[in-house]
This record gives C-alpha cells, structure tokens and sequence, in this order.
C-alpha cells in the first residue's frame, strides 16, 4: 500500500533507516547534510579578490586578530547546500500546514509582490515624513480597515507581534487605572490561554488568578463572578477561545467584569475566525491585538516577522503608545506632548512595514465579503474535519467548533501509542504534524486548524491519513508509530538527551 508520496505506507518490521528503494527511485533520505562550515575550508576561498593593498582602520583597536573560521564557498557550493535544506523541509507551498492556533494559511503570491515595490521595500525609517507620504497612506488605510472590522475607535500600529501586542494593550490599561488613581492588583487569566497572557500581565506588575475552565471548554460567567472584585485590573480572554470554541457569555462576562471597574483585554490570535462576522467593540472589549501575520496571511513561520496592532476602546484610547499617525493635508507621525497621557513609545520605529502592506493588500484583494468568506471557510473546513474523524479520534469537546478542533489521546488508551508517537507518524504519511500537548488543559491534545486556504480534495486527504493512522493504531505491532518516523532525513531523536546535553556551538575538528 502506497501513501501519496509513493512511499509505502508502513515500513517493514526491523527495516533499516536507509535510502528507501521506491516506485518513484532511491530518496537517499539517509543522507545528512553537512553544516556550511563542514563543506569547505577555512584556509580557501570560493571568489577571487584582490588584495586590499595598505590601508588605514576606522575600527578603533577592534581589528579581528584571528582568523574568522568561515568556510570558502563558491556561488554553486552556497546554492547546492541551502536548496539540499529546503528540500528536507516541510512547507505551507508544499500541502496543508495544519498546527492548531497558529493560522499557517496560504500566503498570496500579489502580497509578496506589493510588499517588494521598491516604495515600500527600500524605505528608512529615518527619512523626512515628506518622502514616504505613500507608506504612511498604507498606514493609516490599513488603520482605518481595522477599526471597521473590529468596531473599534482607535488602533496602535506599533507592537511587532502578537505577545508585544499584549504588552502593549495591558500597559495602557494599567495606565487608565493609574490615571483613576488605582492601578489594582491581580489580573484573570483562564487556564486555557496562551502562555503569553499570565507573562504579560506578571510584566506589567500584576498578580495572575487563573479561571478553570468549565467541562464544556468555556469560561461561565457564573464562575467569573466569584473571582472579580475591585482589586480586579483586566480580564484577558481569547474569544474564540485556544480549545477552537467560542464565548458564548462573552457579553455578560464584560458586564461583570466593568461593573467592578475593570477592563477586557480579549487576545486576538483567533479573529481568522470571527473576522466579518462579529465586530469585538460590540462585545465589551476594551483592547485587544491583532495577528497580522495570522488573520491576514503573511507566514510567520521561524520567530517572524510579526505585527501586532492594537485597537482600543474609548476609555482605553487616550493612554494607547505613540507615535500615532495623524492625518491632516499631510500625513504625519505625532508624538510627544501632542498625546499627553500615552504610555510613550513602545519600539523604536513604528511597526512592520512590509506586514502592513501585505495585510492591506490581502484586505482590498479580497473586499469586505471575501474577508468574512475566509472565516466561513475557516471554521466550515475545521468542523468537516471534526466530523469526519470523531468516530475513530476522541473529540475533546462537543462541537461545532470554531476554526479549529481539538482532539485528545483518550482513543489511544491501552494502544502503545501516545500522542507524539501519532504525530511523528503523520511524518511519514507525507503531513507535518498538529499542534501537540496544547491547551494544557486537555491530556493528549491534537489541536488542528486547516484554514479556509485548503480545497475539500486537500481535507479529504489530510482525513484519509489520520483515520487510516487511527485505525493501524489498534494492531499489535505498533513500530509503525513508535519508531516513526521512519522516511524522514532524520529519524526521531533522542529526545532527553538533547535537552540535558544540547550542543549549541560548532566546534572544529582538530587538524
């Protein structure tokens, strides 16, 4: 039995890790590829250049007294090594991407092209406003979408990503707070949140309550209630929460919530799947950041880049960072005495440029109806996934579920097999795993989001894959999963011992 790469299925028992012998040819995966470092020598060099003849320093004494110990390499030596890498590499260009929480949706080639328009791409943040007039309008246009989509009245461009947006929203309401002569004491954070939610608030002086969740995955505002009083700051809250399902108390959450005096701070890692359909300013929310490197298509995938807009309420607005873009005849960055209660500058430049202009462009690409589409999608591909599976996979909670649905390990119990086994069998079957192990507040967790990028042909093998790998999971032999995977350049590490002994820097071998 073949799987969809032509490779077969399962290996056989005991098969050694080598070059696989395939319908379609030998894949030599055994193969590892060198470092840079290990390809050349350091004593020789891949160009000619000249000597540099005699020449004075401006280093000051900070001259290198040794050699740099970089490898030699030539142009075709350079190209080989990388384009060797990204072949081992799994892709969003490649086939589904489907890690739960994190939106790895299909990137528009148009955005990539507008983002590499020499206006925006060869900008510096030093030159006079009057020369990048056109940047500015990317700016403030984009600004202005966000505040419809979200019913807000003011957004701060500058946090870089989704945990700076955090920062940035808490800081300005623990401002709002000071400015009312009480900065209060404990923040409420519920137990399925991001990680970055109790951090952020610790960062910004506060004591963390966690609120457990209830057995259906929410947070009840009849819980709620016995936590607030008014030593109660914010609330910070993902809607739709991290286990892919929507507040549905949301409303009488945030009227609990002010009727103490404190604010909602509503985490917007998930609007990919309300965008166009609920506008978060109705709900109550007071501040909330926006991913938009997720809601918005730009890959994120290595660490960044990001950006992490913030929009705010009313009461909120008037302690949001500068600088804020203000739009006269001219177009200008305002900050300063002109913004007289503001938290200060957050960053030292004011945002992401070529995430601006990607997200703009995925906006006027895909209009106001094709944008609340895209959530349709999203959540309609994530609930014909829960469908198709919940008969051999263990669904944490009843759905529907929002853009993404989140399994758990108990259709594993007694079988060998544990959630990374699973996982690292998906490898094999041609899939980069889900998101495992998160939310912590189910054991076993498989959180998956397919987006609204994926076609029902791309669903429907993604399904056939796990219920096959669900199935197998009931046999008695079940090398296939723990010693998977198996096809792999690498095949599974060990894992302890990269953790108690990691090397972390090269060292040359003796000569």
């Amino acid at each position: 039995m073949m799987n969809r790469q032509g490779r077969p299925s399962q290996p056989e028992k005991n098969a050694p890790n080598k070059g696989i012998q395939t319908s379609t040819g030998n894949y030599g995966l055994d193969i590892e590829e060198p470092l840079s470092y290990e390809l050349g020598n350091i004593h020789t060099s891949g160009v000619d250049l000249p000597s540099c003849g005699e020449f004075e320093s401006s280093l000051g004494g900070l001259e290198r007294n040794s050699d740099i110990g970089i490898a030699g390499l030539s142009e075709p030596e350079v190209l080989r090594h990388y384009t060797r890498l990204s072949r081992k590499n799994y892709a969003i260009d490649m086939g589904l991407y489907p890690l739960g929480s994190c939106t790895m949706k299909h990137n528009p080639r148009l955005n990539e092209k507008m983002a590499r328009l020499a206006g925006f791409a060869d900008i510096h943040p030093l030159q006079p406003q009057s020369t990048v007039q056109g940047a500015l309008q990317v700016m403030d246009t984009l600004s202005h979408w966000l505040k419809e989509l979200t019913g807000m009245p003011a957004v701060s461009m500058s946090p870089k990503a989704g945990a700076h947006g955090e920062l940035c929203g808490l800081m300005a309401i623990r401002a709002a707070h000071e400015a009312a002569g009480n900065p209060r004491e404990y923040v409420l954070v519920p137990e399925s949140a991001h990680g970055t939610n109790p951090a952020t608030a610790t960062l910004c002086g506060y004591k963390v309550k966690t609120i457990p969740a209830e057995a259906d995955g929410r947070v009840h505002a009849a819980l709620l209630k016995e936590y607030l009083d008014e030593n109660c700051a914010a609330i910070m809250l993902t809607n739709p929460n991290t286990c892919g399902l929507f507040e549905r108390e949301i409303i009488e959450i945030a009227d609990a919530v002010h009727e103490v005096g404190a604010l909602f701070y509503c985490d917007g890692a998930n609007f990919n799947a309300i965008m166009g359909r609920v506008r978060p300013g109705d709900l109550g929310i007071d501040a909330m950041h926006l991913n938009l490197h997720k809601t918005f298509s730009t890959p994120h995938g290595g660490g960044g880049p990001g950006s992490g807009p913030v929009v705010f309420s009313e009461r909120v607005a008037p302690y949001m960072p500068v600088p804020l873009l203000e739009n006269d005849a001219d177009l200008a960055l305002v900050e300063g005495m002109d913004v007289p209660n503001s938290i200060g500058r957050l960053t030292a430049f004011h945002g992401q440029m070529g995430m601006f202009t990607r997200a703009l462009t995925y906006m006027l690409s895909h209009g106001a109806d094709g944008l609340k589409q895209a959530s349709d999608d999203a959540v309609l591909s994530a609930n014909y996934i829960m469908a198709s599976l919940q008969d051999v996979m263990s669904v944490s909670f009843e759905g529907p579920c929002m853009h993404e649905v989140l399994f758990d390990d108990r259709f594993l119990k007694d079988r060998g097999v544990s959630t990374l086994d699973f996982a690292k069998a998906m490898i094999d079957e041609g899939f980069h795993p889900m998101t495992m192990y998160f939310p912590l507040v189910v054991h076993g967790a498989m959180l998956i989001e397919p987006t609204e990028s994926e076609s029902k042909a791309s669903l429907d093998q993604f399904i056939t894959s796990l219920r096959s790998l669900a199935e197998a999971t009931k046999q008695d032999d079940v090398t296939r999963f723990t010693g998977a995977p198996h096809f792999a350049p690498l095949q599974r590490l060990d894992e302890t011992a990269a953790a108690r002994s990691p090397i972390l820097k090269w060292t040359p071998k003796a000569e």
